[in-house]
C-alpha cells in the first residue's frame, strides 16, 4: 500500500510524526480485508494487536512517497504474526504519481533519476494479532477464508 506524506502527517520540522508509522501499518492490514469486500461489521470476531515490536530505521519528510509491505511469518490457530516494513520510495515516484506535474519539471526530474537513491527501509514492525470474539472477548479459531488471505502474505503483499 502506498502513502504520500502530507502536512497533517508531520511534526513542526516537516518530519513524519512517529505514531503515523503504526497508523500506516494498521491501514495496510485493514486494506487486506477491504480490498476483498470484507468489512468488520460482517463478523462477530476480529483481529486485535497483542504485541508489537517497532524499529525506527530512518525518517520520511513532507511529500515523500512510502510503501507498506506486509509478510506473514507465523500462522497459528488463534493468532498470526506479521512483519510489516515501510519503505521510502525514490523521489521520482512521488513526482510520477502526481497528476499536475508540468512536463518540463518531469524532464528535469528524469535526468535526476539517474542519481536518485534506491528505496530505503525506514520502519519495521513485528505484529502479533489474536483473533477474538467481540462479545466474549475470548480467542477463537481463525476462519479458513481469513487464513487464506494471510497465506497470500507469504508472497509479500504491498
Amino acid at each position: 500500500m502506498r502513502i504520500r506524506i502530507y502536512y497533517e502527517d508531520t511534526d513542526c520540522g516537516g518530519i513524519l510524526y512517529h505514531t503515523n508509522y503504526i497508523k500506516y501499518c494498521e491501514r495496510a492490514r485493514s486494506e487486506l480485508f477491504f480490498s476483498r469486500g470484507l468489512l468488520p461489521s460482517q463478523t462477530s470476531a476480529g483481529f486485535v494487536v497483542s504485541v508489537m515490536e517497532a524499529k525506527f530505521l530512518g525518517f520520511a519528510r513532507l511529500g515523500d512517497m512510502l510503501e507498506v509491505r506486509s509478510k506473514l511469518t507465523k500462522l497459528g490457530k488463534v493468532q498470526i504474526v506479521l512483519l510489516q516494513d515501510i519503505y521510502k520510495l525514490p523521489h521520482l515516484s512521488v513526482l510520477d504519481s502526481s497528476a499536475n506535474i508540468l512536463e518540463s519539471a518531469q524532464k528535469s526530474t528524469q535526468k535526476k533519476q539517474l542519481d536518485s537513491p534506491s528505496e530505503e527501509k525506514i520502519f519495521s514492525a513485528q505484529v502479533r494479532l489474536g483473533y477474538v470474539d467481540v462479545v466474549s472477548q475470548k480467542p477463537v479459531a481463525i476462519p479458513k477464508h481469513l487464513e487464506q488471505i494471510f497465506l497470500e502474505l507469504g508472497n509479500d503483499i504491498h
